[in-house]
């Protein structure tokens, strides 16, 4: 009895740049935040200037905007997967069993 030895075909696998995304100069998740502040800007602008005018709808437009990419950018500094930093000593009584 004879084996006969098949072997499926290879073909190139594109794994990609092993890099996370990048659109100007904001990474990963900060994508979607980015989204998520210019949509809402631009809600709250819409609601501003129906409700109090022109002039309110650009502050609130400008003030959404700003905080929006300053927490952008303070998170996008501390690291693509920030995690929560623990401040406390942990004592463990007993880390055997008897």
């Amino acid at each position: 009895m004879q084996v006969k030895d098949e072997r499926y075909p290879d073909y190139p696998l594109f794994k990609g740049l092993q890099r996370p995304l990048e659109f100007m100069g904001i990474q990963g998740r900060y994508i979607y935040w980015a989204a998520g502040a210019a949509g809402g800007a631009i809600v709250g602008f819409i609601i501003a200037y129906c409700l109090a005018g022109f002039v309110t709808g650009l502050v609130v437009l400008v003030s959404v905007l700003s905080t929006g990419i300053a927490l952008i950018m303070l998170k996008q500094r501390k690291g693509l997967h920030t995690k929560k930093d623990s401040c406390g000593v942990y004592v463990y009584a007993n880390s055997k069993k008897p």
